[in-house]
C-alpha cells in the first residue's frame, strides 16, 4: 500500500469517527393546525347552515402509535336545527392507537368525544354532546372506517348505537395534487321509519403547496331526507348538495 493511499484511508477513518451520528427519530411529535372552510360539513351535513367556519387543532403522536388530539370549530346547527338557545362551538377530543397488521395493511382504533360547551339542546331533544368509538383499516390508497356512538348521537334521543361507515381512496396526481373520492353511510338509531339514515358522497381535490399549507375544493352531496334534516324557521335542508373550498396550515 502506498503512502498516499494509506494517508487517504486514515483521513477517511478519522472523518467517519467524528461524523455526527444519524439523528434518532423523536419519541413524539406535537403539531398544530388552523384553517377555514366556506361551509363546515360533517358526514355530508352542514354544521354552520351554509356559512363559513374557522377551525383549528393540536395533535400529539408517540412513536409507539399512541396519539391524542383536540380540534375546534364554530357551528350553528344546534340553534338552527334543534332550536336550542345555546351551542355555537364544537370541541372534539380524541385518542387512539395506530399500527400495522402486515406490510401493506395499517389499522387505527380509538375514541372521540364531540363536545358542544354550554349547549341547551337537552331542553328541546337531547344533549348534543356525543361519544363514539371507531376502528379503521388502510391498504395503500384505500381506507375504511367504522364509527359507533356509545351515547346519544348529536341531540337525537335514544340514539346510542348509531353508526357510520366511511370509505375513501386518495389518488396522488403529482405536483402536490391529490383526488379523494368518498362514500359514507349514517345510521341514526331510535328514529321512526329510519328517516334519519342517509348516504353522503364527496369528491375532493387538494393541492399541497408545501410548508404545511393545503387548499381543498370539494363537491359534496347526500340523500338525507328533507323531512328530517330541515332547519326550523328558515327551512334549509342541511344535506343539500354543495361545493366547499377550504384552506389549512399545519405547523
Amino acid at each position: 500500500m502506498s503512502i498516499k493511499t494509506l494517508t487517504i484511508l486514515c483521513a477517511a477513518l478519522a472523518a467517519s469517527s467524528f461524523a455526527p451520528a444519524h439523528a434518532a427519530d423523536p419519541d413524539y411529535t406535537l403539531g398544530f393546525n388552523i384553517g377555514a372552510v366556506s361551509d363546515y360539513r360533517f358526514r355530508g351535513l352542514s354544521q354552520t347552515t351554509f356559512d363559513p367556519a374557522v377551525q383549528g387543532g393540536v395533535d400529539f403522536s408517540h412513536k409507539s402509535g399512541f396519539y391524542l388530539g383536540a380540534w375546534a370549530s364554530n357551528v350553528k346547527w344546534i340553534k338552527d336545527y334543534v332550536g336550542a338557545t345555546k351551542g355555537s362551538t364544537e370541541i372534539d377530543f380524541y385518542g387512539g392507537f395506530k399500527g400495522s397488521l402486515t406490510k401493506d395493511i395499517g389499522f387505527d382504533i380509538g375514541a372521540i368525544r364531540y363536545q358542544y360547551p354550554g349547549n341547551t339542546a337537552a331542553a328541546v331533544l337531547a344533549n348534543a354532546n356525543t361519544s363514539e368509538i371507531y376502528a379503521g383499516l388502510t391498504y395503500g390508497m384505500f381506507t375504511a372506517k367504522y364509527s359507533r356512538a356509545v351515547s346519544n348521537f348529536v341531540a337525537n334521543p335514544a340514539s346510542s348505537g348509531s353508526s357510520y361507515i366511511d370509505l375513501a381512496a386518495t389518488f396522488d396526481l403529482g405536483n402536490g395534487f391529490a383526488l379523494t373520492p368518498h362514500y359514507g353511510y349514517q345510521h341514526v338509531a331510535g328514529v321512526a321509519g329510519n328517516i334519519g339514515n342517509y348516504s353522503d358522497y364527496a369528491l375532493t381535490l387538494s393541492k399541497d403547496f408545501g410548508n404545511g399549507f393545503v387548499l381543498t375544493a370539494a363537491a359534496i352531496g347526500t340523500d338525507a331526507k328533507r323531512a328530517f334534516y330541515t332547519t326550523g324557521p328558515n327551512g334549509k335542508n342541511l344535506g343539500k348538495s354543495t361545493f366547499v373550498i377550504g384552506a389549512k396550515y399545519s405547523f
